[in-house]
């Protein structure tokens, strides 16, 4: 193998392996403090800024947010910051299996 190819190979396993340990998370946020139908609409447009986020749904009755995310990119802590800067400060809940 010449010591091009070498050089590409070793690029690939690289990425290949920068790739591998990126992956995305889910978490349920309770938020206690949502009290009326606009609230998830403040909240979901907070959630989607932070950079990571994949998906967000938010529910008013259940007084939840579920974050998808890139854990490479964001965390639990930006996630709760990010619901108290608009207001409505959130705790993260144990994961029910």
């Amino acid at each position: 193998m010449g010591n091009g190819m070498k050089k590409i190979m070793c690029l690939f396993l690289l990425v290949q392996s920068v790739v591998t340990f990126a992956a995305e998370q889910s978490v349920t946020l309770s938020i206690p403090s949502m009290d009326c139908p606009v609230c998830p609409i403040t909240i979901k447009k907070s959630l989607q800024k932070v950079s990571g986020v994949k998906s967000v749904d938010v529910s008013y009755e259940n007084k939840t947010a579920i974050v998808s995310f890139d854990n490479q990119l964001t965390d639990t802590d930006k996630l709760l910051k990010a619901t108290e800067n608009v207001g409505y400060p959130s705790i993260l809940e144990r994961n029910k299996k």
